[in-house]
């Protein structure tokens, strides 16, 4: 008996010995992980690597326009090597200019710079609607990557209701276009051609669409710009007849029609990717003063509210968004829109809505710099207006960062650049002087 109770303690003894080594393996593989995170340079939270814009502690971003092929590519191709050393120049720049966020422009007119379900490839891309790249190349899966690869966010810009800007356009959509497939989701309005935004259908389209990238895609956010009704002419007379019946008022029933797309939008992509970044960056005037007592201290007549029958102001209120940008596209003084007036009052638009879970960023007018500062007795001469605009943003406690129009324009002026550089200092300047 006692031999037997010997052997088994000894074997006893021996399990627990394997166990305490097998623990403290574990505890040494654990340390190496760490302290090869250390070495990389990479700080590691609930192991998230911090991007440039945690960092920075600010959004510093950049519009990349496709359209009429504004920034990219500078032509139409199916290169998928001429794509893809595009897409490497422009990170490339957006790097070394300071940005932490670009907002790729992924469906300018109902189509895809990707492989979408729903939409035909862009003629922007490869200069005709519904031809693919070669090699199977997805433009926006490498643009994810490469950005990534930087620790740069990259944002997917989606235009909701646009089909074609005008005849030529039109005539060239794709067989297989949502326009073609349903034309009775088509109106036409001046040279263009858009989606009723009144019909479930569209509205269940647009979702969709945005759906696919988030649930296909790395991208940090879905973002919209400031196209949601092209103007009060619309004729949409028959879709109010139908759908209208609870609004005295048609522009009521359009805002309506926009703010449920917002708050679906909202919804479903949360629901996809709780992380995701839902945003919009509409037209800088809500509305004058004279229009609305509400309004803002100007006296342009380009309203959201009005004109494009988009109640932004709601959607800070309502939290249907994760933040949204208006287009400051003014200079400081303006007799039309005052830059300062306007940063004035949607600061306290956010003051008064008191919502943590929205963030103000202001839309930069870059272009005008290149566009309207070649006469000294501009206030945009030498980029001094974008300056002051970029130092009156960061003196704003309210605004959380600033998205740049646009790319192209960053990075061939001169005094942009010179701009840039004085307030977005090199990282490694940034972190020695802390």
């Amino acid at each position: 008996m006692i031999s037997s109770e010997k052997n088994e303690w000894k074997g006893c003894s021996q399990m627990k010995s394997s166990w305490i080594v097998k623990i403290a393996c574990s505890v040494l593989v654990i340390c190496m992980v760490c302290l090869l995170y250390i070495q990389a340079g990479k700080v590691v939270i609930e192991e998230k690597v911090l991007t440039k814009r945690d960092i920075d502690q600010e959004l510093r971003g950049v519009w990349v326009s496709t359209v009429v092929n504004l920034d990219y590519p500078v032509t139409p191709t199916t290169s998928s090597e001429q794509l893809k050393y595009q897409a490497d120049t422009i990170l490339e720049d957006v790097d070394e200019s300071g940005f932490n966020a670009v907002f790729l422009q992924v469906r300018p007119c109902s189509d895809a710079f990707y492989k979408s379900a729903f939409y035909p490839w862009s003629s922007f891309l490869t200069g005709q609607q519904g031809t693919a790249p070669d090699s199977e190349f997805d433009p926006l899966a490498y643009w994810v990557e490469k950005a990534h690869e930087r620790n740069i966010e990259l944002h997917a810009w989606l235009n909701p209701y646009r089909i074609a800007r005008n005849q030529n356009e039109w005539d060239g959509l794709a067989e297989a276009s949502p326009a073609r497939q349903h034309p009775d989701w088509v109106i036409q309005y001046g040279a263009g051609y858009y989606f009723d935004p009144a019909l479930p259908e569209v509205r269940q389209l647009v979702i969709d669409g945005a759906l696919e990238i988030v649930q296909n895609y790395e991208v940090d956010g879905i973002h919209l710009d400031d196209y949601f009704y092209p103007g009060s002419n619309f004729n949409d007379i028959n879709s109010y007849n139908k759908y209208g019946k609870e609004f005295p008022d048609i522009g009521d029933w359009r805002r309506d029609n926009v703010n449920t797309l917002v708050k679906s939008l909202d919804e479903k992509l949360h629901e996809a990717n709780p992380e995701i970044e839902f945003g919009i960056s509409p037209a800088g005037v809500w509305a004058s003063d004279y229009m609305n007592p509400e309004g803002s201290a100007t006296t342009s007549d380009y309203s959201s509210y009005y004109v494009l029958f988009a109640d932004t102001r709601e959607w800070v209120r309502e939290g249907w968004v994760d933040y949204l940008a208006p287009q400051l596209y003014w200079a400081n003084g303006d007799e039309w829109a005052d830059f300062t007036v306007l940063l004035e009052w949607w600061t306290e638009v956010f003051k008064e809505a008191d919502r943590d879970d929205v963030e103000l960023f202001i839309g930069l007018a870059d272009y005008k710099t290149v566009e309207e500062g070649s006469e000294a007795g501009s206030p945009w001469y030498g980029g001094r207006e974008l300056a002051a605009q970029m130092e009156a943003g960061k003196e704003n406690a309210v605004v959380g960062g600033m998205i740049h129009f646009r790319y192209r324009f960053t990075a061939d002026s001169p005094d942009i650049q010179r701009v840039l550089k004085d307030a977005y200092p090199d990282r490694e300047q940034e972190e020695s002087a802390e």
